[in-house]
């Protein structure tokens, strides 16, 4: 094996483990399936010893990627103009479009693109900057990126810890209460949504539509499209939780991610950054 990447570990306020710290750090392997694998095949040596998925790394350690003789694939970039809403040396945000994926092994997607739409971070632990979660594919909105190993790490951190306030506005259909939470489980798993109407308008064929506001407090997959299917009132353009003699054709979905807000784990700094509608929705409620 040929060494391809070098790592020194760089401000680390407490140890984490090897699978957890190497996400995004080397440009060939930048995922965290992609680490593991690396590991399984002992391709990673942490300061000269062949390093395990439980191991754990401290500020100093130097982290080694080999590569096999098979050559690893050439990490892509797609042309894809993303608007910023705000970056710094550490993170960045961005308004992601709709029908995009965030990630994946597809080529399109907004992981590809973000090396040649952001500035490349000055400090010690800068990585190819990297989404910390995730959008569905059909939502539009503020998406957050993290630049550094160690903004990664902490970013990752306030989503678990739920300190980071989501909120999302979408159109749906079906007679609703004006403001409520919906606490169904979802795959088993506690799960929480607060929402309030906004606007609603008659309609011939969905008989009520509603200009809603969703704060999720928690993060499960498709969990606003699922709460909103749970007390019967889906989102517009929705072909997997929706009504299927009432699905909209060729508008796509109605759900946008309008606003992050957090406190920046470096700076101190209040974080507020908001998307404005997508003009899909100012057709039904101007």
């Amino acid at each position: 094996m040929e060494l391809a990447e070098t790592h020194i570990a760089h401000t680390i306020p407490t140890p984490i483990r090897l699978q957890e710290y190497a996400v995004g750090i080397f440009a060939t392997v930048p995922t965290k399936s992609g680490i593991k694998k690396a590991i399984k095949k002992e391709r990673i040596l942490v300061n000269n010893t062949i390093a395990s998925t439980g191991l754990f790394i401290q500020e100093g350690d130097c982290i080694h990627l080999y590569q096999t003789a098979e050559k690893e694939m050439a990490l892509k970039s797609v042309n894809l103009s993303l608007s910023l809403l705000f970056e710094d040396d550490f993170l960045a945000i961005i308004h992601k479009p709709a029908g995009i994926l965030v990630s994946g092994n597809a080529f399109y997607t907004i992981d590809n693109a973000l090396p040649q739409q952001l500035q490349p971070s000055s400090q010690k632990d800068a990585v190819r900057p990297r989404p910390v979660h995730r959008l569905d594919y059909p939502t539009s909105g503020v998406l957050l990126i993290g630049k550094t190993s160690s903004a990664i790490t902490q970013l990752n951190n306030l989503f678990k810890e739920r300190t980071i306030q989501k909120t999302y506005h979408a159109i749906n259909y079906g007679l609703m209460p004006c403001a409520g939470n919906i606490t169904q489980l979802i795959d088993g798993k506690q799960a929480h949504t607060d929402y309030r109407v906004l606007e609603s308008a008659p309609s011939k064929r969905f008989g009520t539509l509603h200009l809603v506001v969703l704060e999720p407090k928690t993060g499960r997959k498709h969990q606003l499209r699922k709460h909103l299917k749970h007390i019967n009132a889906p989102i517009l353009g929705d072909r997997t939780y929706g009504k299927e003699d009432l699905v909209l054709q060729g508008k796509g979905l109605y759900l946008h991610a309008s606003s992050l807000s957090f406190i920046h784990p470096f700076t101190q700094e209040s974080i507020h950054c908001a998307s404005p509608l997508p003009k899909k929705f100012k057709r039904i409620f101007p």
